[in-house]
């Protein structure tokens, strides 16, 4: 019996979305495209950082020093210095990021055993890549460090000289480091609660501008059937555009869902259904489209986009700035994407998260249903 009356909405519904191109397009298309620009255009990656050497002595040793950082993508040789003052310019002209200044006794240092000094200079204007790039010169020079360590004792006749740390680093999960891997399932998140809420909260407000709301009050139609018959719509959509969310990004970006797909899906599922209930409670405050587009957006866009973990760590924010993300419901639904996509663990590494999922579907949808039985 309820499906009965359910199945009229449904139809309803995906009949005024096929009308609707600009609402379509943006369910099944904006998702990739968005996809595709944040992929190419939100990198963290550090790679050819412009870079001036200074070289104070020219000797064959200072030269190979200078070369050890040149054998990898990290660093592009931009300028070689004659006079250490043109890195002002330089720099201040954002001509290079990083200026390595040799000094005139840098061999005579090394070949007393001495500690030779050098200096690197970074340009800080952009913290991140300046961390980056500092981390990358230290350990380069780790090693070149090492490299003379041994040699100096084979030469003082030690024939096994033993290296004090064997460091063989292995990384899980993102071995190439890339910063794409990273952001994907975030980047899923983030569009999903985006176009879930935003669409949803138009569909009800488009009855009450256009009319229509006053036969739905006269139909016997309840609450709950008219909550079901205008989200069930928007979440197969939503998931068909999950799924080309994935497929694009595993054929753009070679990332791979490690773990279940079924409980990808599942998961996406509870949060598409939190969402919708958040964008059916706009609808029932919003008095018209505009309004109510500019309410979805704002509890929606910057909340997911700073406070779920998305693209700024939450351990680093403010303790009352981590308070706050607690409320954010992307930020459980991006701990359980990565943990599917990039780990290919199972819900018992996450099902704390699944919890709050379901408590933000069960009080927006609970709310919502309230709310329409005062209108209906």
């Amino acid at each position: 019996m309820m499906f009965s009356r359910i199945r009229p909405i449904v139809i309803k519904e995906f009949r005024q979305i096929s009308r609707d191109k600009r609402t379509l397009g943006v369910l099944l298309l904006v998702p990739a495209f968005m996809l595709v620009m944040f992929g190419y255009a939100l990198n963290f990656d550090v790679k050819h950082v412009s870079l001036a050497i200074y070289d104070g002595e020219g000797s064959r040793a200072s030269r190979a020093f200078a070369e050890s950082l040149l054998h990898s993508e990290y660093f592009d040789l931009k300028y070689r210095l004659k006079d250490v003052r043109e890195i002002d310019d330089l720099m201040g002209e954002e001509k290079v990021r990083v200026a390595l200044v040799i000094p005139q006794d840098f061999s005579k240092r090394l070949l007393a055993g001495r500690e030779a000094i050098v200096q690197v200079i970074v340009d800080g204007a952009n913290a991140n890549a300046a961390a980056t790039a500092v981390g990358y010169v230290n350990a380069m020079v780790q090693d070149y460090s090492t490299k003379l360590s041994v040699r100096a004792r084979m030469r003082a006749g030690h024939s096994d000289v033993p290296v004090p740390i064997d460091y063989r680093p292995r990384v899980w999960y993102n071995p190439e480091l890339k910063s794409a891997k990273f952001l994907v399932p975030g980047l899923i998140g983030f569009i999903l609660m985006i176009t879930a809420v935003i669409s949803t909260a138009l569909s009800v407000v488009r009855e009450k501008e256009q009319g229509t709301i006053e036969q739905i009050i006269v139909s016997p139609i309840r609450p709950v059937e008219l909550i079901l018959g205008k989200t069930i719509p928007y979440i197969l959509l939503s998931l068909v555009a999950t799924a080309i969310i994935l497929l694009v990004s595993f054929y753009l970006f070679d990332v791979v869902v490690r773990g279940s797909v079924l409980l990808l899906f599942g998961v996406t599922l509870l949060f598409l259904a939190g969402a919708l209930g958040l964008g059916l409670l706009i609808s029932t405050v919003a008095d018209s489209q505009q309004v109510a587009f500019q309410m979805a957006t704002l509890v929606t866009m910057l909340p997911t986009f700073l406070l779920s973990g998305f693209v700024f760590p939450i351990r680093n924010m403010p303790l009352p700035v981590q308070v706050i993300t607690y409320i954010v419901p992307a930020r459980y639904f991006l701990s359980a994407l990565r943990s599917i996509i990039l780990k290919g663990v199972g819900l018992s590494a996450f099902w704390d998260q699944m919890l709050f999922l379901l408590a933000f579907a069960v009080l927006t949808l609970g709310i919502s249903s309230a709310r329409l039985r005062r209108i209906l």
